[in-house]
């Protein structure tokens, strides 16, 4: 009996630890002075709207996100709140829609507060809660990695780009831009 308590005062002291530690803060901190990426940072705001206006396009050149060694090559956010690659502009011709809104504006919660899972599909079309999205053609290539099935996602209003969200991957610290197609 003795040794089945000490058992459980064990187990419990390791379940409190494990629960003081908050979501994705746990263990050493990331080299970069609170740049990690990923591990179930969630932001507390959107990006802020952008100021600059978007260079010509290139023919076929994707811009490079890698800014500190082991951060992705994709749009994604520090984990102090700094939205990489978010400074295209607001005229950014990448996510010109014609019909901004056609299938109106997602009526679910968007922000830190309000996470949802993948349901299935794929950067064509995905959902979840009974909602749609397409991903931004031009983001497609950032998204290769994000499993449509399990991954948790947080969605912000875009300030830059009429017509489009920002899907933001909570495991990864990726984001796209995606464009509510209707529930």
């Amino acid at each position: 009996m003795k040794k089945f308590a000490g058992f459980l005062a064990v187990l419990l002291i390791c379940s409190v630890a494990a629960f003081a530690q908050e979501r994705g803060h746990g263990g050493a901190p990331a080299a970069g002075g609170g740049h990690a990426v990923g591990a179930g940072h969630i932001p507390s705001h959107g990006p802020a709207r952008s100021h600059t206006t978007p260079e010509a396009p290139k023919a076929n050149a994707k811009p490079s996100f890698r800014d500190a060694p082991n951060h992705p090559d994709a749009p994604h956010v520090h984990a102090n709140d700094k939205w990489v690659g978010h400074d295209t502009g607001r005229n950014d011709a990448n996510y010109h829609l014609d019909h901004p809104w056609a299938h109106g504006h997602f009526p679910g919660e968007i922000g830190r507060g309000h996470v949802w899972r993948l349901g299935g599909g794929g950067p064509d079309r995905f959902g979840f809660g009974g909602f749609f999205f397409g991903v931004a053609p031009y983001d497609f290539g950032y998204c290769s990695d994000w499993d449509w099935s399990t991954d948790d996602i947080v969605l912000y209003d875009d300030p830059d780009h009429v017509g489009w969200y920002l899907a933001y991957n909570v495991r990864l610290g990726t984001y796209i831009h995606v464009q509510y197609l209707g529930a």
